[in-house]
């Protein structure tokens, strides 16, 4: 795991759960920066060239070790398999649809850290308003 004054990046052991219920093991990459102090972004590994990227609300990770949140694309939840504490996650796109399983000790640090970045309520301060609208205008 890596921190900076201003970003904090990790690689997180995950286990894709396939249809039937057995798990395949695989690699993400969680990357924070206070550039974008609601995001998280999860690079997933599977096998091709480039990896897989999703961005999370750090708000859904968050709660999502507690109790079941999220509607639509993106669900995750507590859960337990084999004795340990894990978050269970969902993604569903057009192009398919996809469960995983994280160790919730991994992501907790992870998300530690990135409360030491930016604390939680504080996310507003770090974004750059007027740089936003520009971009939003003239893009």
């Amino acid at each position: 795991m890596k921190s900076s004054g201003t970003t904090a990046s990790a690689e997180l052991g995950l286990r894709l759960v396939v249809p039937d219920r057995t798990t395949v093991p695989l690699t993400a990459e969680l990357h924070y920066t206070s550039d974008d102090p609601y995001a998280i972004r999860m690079a997933f590994h599977v096998g091709s060239d480039e990896p897989v990227e999703w961005i999370f609300a750090r708000e859904l990770l968050t709660v999502g070790i507690v109790r079941r949140v999220g509607d639509g694309d993106v669900q995750v939840w507590p859960s337990k398999t084999d004795g340990k504490r894990i978050l269970g996650i969902t993604l569903s796109s057009p192009f398919g649809h996809a469960e995983f399983e994280a160790p919730i000790a991994d992501l907790a640090d992870f998300l530690h850290r990135t409360y030491e970045i930016v604390p939680a309520g504080c996310e507003s301060d770090f974004v750059d308003l007027e740089a936003e609208i520009e971009q939003l205008l003239w893009s």
